[in-house]
């Protein structure tokens, strides 16, 4: 006699049915995951009931089998197994698990049914996409019941009636619809085992052969697992020839339960910058993958470390927009960024012997830029963190290739140095170059060399360390030369004079105490961006506001000495070409400029006139 399927269960079938989806191989992995249920429940059973029914054979696992003739797909399993009341109740309506919302979902557009399938616990009926019958036949391993048939054509009725199996177990029979021949193919079906169901602790044969080979290492304890069994993992998992330059296997068992093998790769993968790459970690669920890239799990800045994670509290093929909203996820993601801080932690201040190879050099020299991102994007005790491994180029450094920690800068500081001193710009050679450095060699004050465009926002982020502030050479007022500079010009009126002469190309025109041998030099106002920010900004074709540029002139120079004499002697028009070309040399200095052209016919006036004065002379 048939029966009906609750409502919501004859809706969500002919949504099924009547809609596209665009990876209905989702149907095979969802009935291989519920066969590997099975299973482990019945060996769970096992442990109290010595009565059980009997499998099929030696070794329990599950079979798929295809007959392209008849057009059937056939999954078999020596699992727990149906009786009759449960296969009424849980193939007959999934009230219980939430298929109203799942419907609902679907009806919004929200995500595609492959998405969405294994959330609400209807993983069984995604067999319907391909079948236009699916009949299921079931002995429960409890003694004394008896073997039951469901069988239904997804059109709102399905029959139940006695069965003939004699072992312990489900097969489920699928006859494919016309458009889902494709999928009556053993390879093809192999290598939707392979992709989705590899590292299931079941044997899973497809046409006799078994087709899952590999073996879950993440879920062994992390000291049982040789370093080459890992790394052939990894070369596997990220189609990278190299052994990769750290690993990190965690298991853990409360308050949740997962296990994780990350990876950090010796060198950048070819896809790290690129813009619309999915990235994170292989997300499985009881060893069944669910996500080829879990982007919620790790955060973006740490989009260079490749690995899985397995929990067995994410619910199967949960989708990409749950995955955010997961408590659970959330949780995972924070413990994986703390275990992945605390190894880098550890290479970071492990010293290494004579002729080995410094792990976290290699590794910051390679995604260093990386973990600048997250000490901006972070805050709290995770910032924290990251501002110890963070590491720069300086002053006191022969070459780029030195890297200084904020702690070693600190603990060298000379005695009287309150603050921890940066320069940013475009390369090191620019930055040497630069006549804001003068004082600070003259005092012996080493300089943080920044020459990334990200460190424009690290150091808006990370504005102190262990007490001491960071600050910018090249910001605001500084009065760093302690000797006073003896028959300096007087800038009273030329200051003023050569703001009005600029019109608006600097914000001011002063004295500077920062400079001992160069004439000028361009520094940035307290607040707003700085040059070397508005020239990123620019460089990437972004919309910039001009920062707000001061040029500090140097009263005790010989050329700012004559300029103020002449401007005092209201000889301007001899002293306009002058002050024209001291800002463009201050601009030549900081490789700022963006009228070449003006520069070149301004300073060949000036050689037409000098060469006239000597002709004259």
């Amino acid at each position: 006699m048939a029966r009906k399927f609750k409502a919501e269960v004859s809706e969500l079938l002919d949504l099924m049915i009547h809609s596209l989806y665009t990876d209905r191989e989702i149907f095979l992995r969802e009935l291989v995951s519920n066969a590997a249920d099975a299973l482990d429940k019945v060996r769970f059973l096992g442990l109290t009931h010595e009565d059980l029914t009997a499998g099929s054979g030696d070794v329990d696992g599950i079979r798929v089998t295809v007959d392209a003739e008849a057009g059937t797909i056939t999954v078999e399993d020596d699992g727990v197994g149906l009786t009759e009341a449960e296969a009424v109740a849980n193939l007959g309506t999934i009230a219980h698990s939430g298929s109203k919302k799942f419907l609902q979902a679907l009806k919004e557009g929200e995500s595609s049914a492959p998405e969405l399938i294994g959330q609400f616990g209807v993983g069984f009926y995604s067999a319907f996409m391909v079948a236009d019958e699916v009949s299921v036949e079931s002995l429960s391993a409890l003694p004394g019941e008896e073997p039951v048939i469901w069988r239904s054509k997804g059109k709102g009725t399905y029959d139940v009636k006695k069965g003939t199996r004699t072992t312990r177990g489900t097969t489920i029979t699928l006859h494919l619809r016309e458009d889902s021949t494709e999928f009556a193919d053993e390879w093809r079906l192999k290598g939707i085992v392979k992709r989705y169901s590899d590292f299931l602790p079941w044997p899973v044969a497809v046409a006799g052969e078994q087709a899952n080979t590999a073996k879950a290492i993440w879920q062994e304890i992390p000291t049982n697992v040789k370093e080459e069994e890992a790394n052939a993992f990894y070369k596997t998992l990220s189609n990278d020839w190299q052994d990769p330059a750290h690993r990190i296997h965690l298991k853990v068992d409360s308050p949740l339960q997962y296990a994780a093998m990350l990876f950090i790769p010796s060198a950048p993968p070819h896809d790290l910058f690129l813009q619309h790459v999915d990235r994170g970690p292989r997300l499985y669920a009881k060893r069944v993958m669910i996500m080829e890239h879990a982007g919620e799990l790790l955060p973006d800045w740490l989009r260079f470390v490749r690995g899985v994670v397995d929990s067995e509290d994410v619910k199967l093929n949960v989708s990409r927009e749950m995955l955010q909203k997961t408590p659970v996820v959330r949780k995972i993601r924070e413990a994986l960024i703390k275990r992945v801080l605390k190894d880098l932690g550890r290479l970071a201040r492990r010293e290494p012997e004579e002729g080995e190879e410094d792990v976290y050099a290699a590794i910051w020299k390679n995604f260093g830029v990386l973990l600048k991102e997250g000490a901006y994007h972070e805050h709290g005790e995770t910032r924290e963190k990251l501002t110890e491994l963070l590491r720069f180029n300086a002053l006191s450094h022969e070459d780029e290739d030195g890297q200084i920690s904020l702690a070693a800068y600190k603990e060298a500081m000379p005695e009287g140095q309150d603050t921890i001193w940066y320069l940013t710009a475009e390369s090191r050679d620019s930055a040497l170059a630069s006549p804001l450095l003068e004082s600070f060699r003259k005092k012996g004050y080493d300089v943080l060399l920044l020459t990334n465009p990200v460190d424009e926002w690290l150091v808006g982020a990370v504005t102190e360390y262990g007490e001491l502030p960071l600050k910018s050479v090249s910001r605001g007022e500084l009065d760093m030369d302690d000797e006073a500079i003896e028959d300096g010009a007087d800038l009273t009126g030329l200051g003023p004079w050569m703001k009005d002469l600029f019109d608006g190309a600097v914000h001011d025109v002063r004295a500077s105490g920062r400079l001992t041998d160069s004439a000028c030099v361009l520094v940035d106002s307290e607040d707003g961006i700085s040059g070397n920010m508005e020239r990123i900004l620019r460089e990437a074709q972004q919309a910039a506001p001009a920062a707000e540029r001061v040029l500090e002139l140097n009263a005790g120079h010989p050329l700012v000495k004559n300029l103020a004499q002449l401007h005092a002697d209201g000889k301007t028009s001899v002293a306009e070409p002058l002050a024209r070309l001291l800002l463009d040399d201050a601009l030549l200095l900081e490789g700022t400029v963006r009228d070449p052209a003006a520069i070149g016919r301004r300073l060949q006036a000036l050689l037409e006139q000098a060469s006239a004065s000597a002709i004259n002379a």
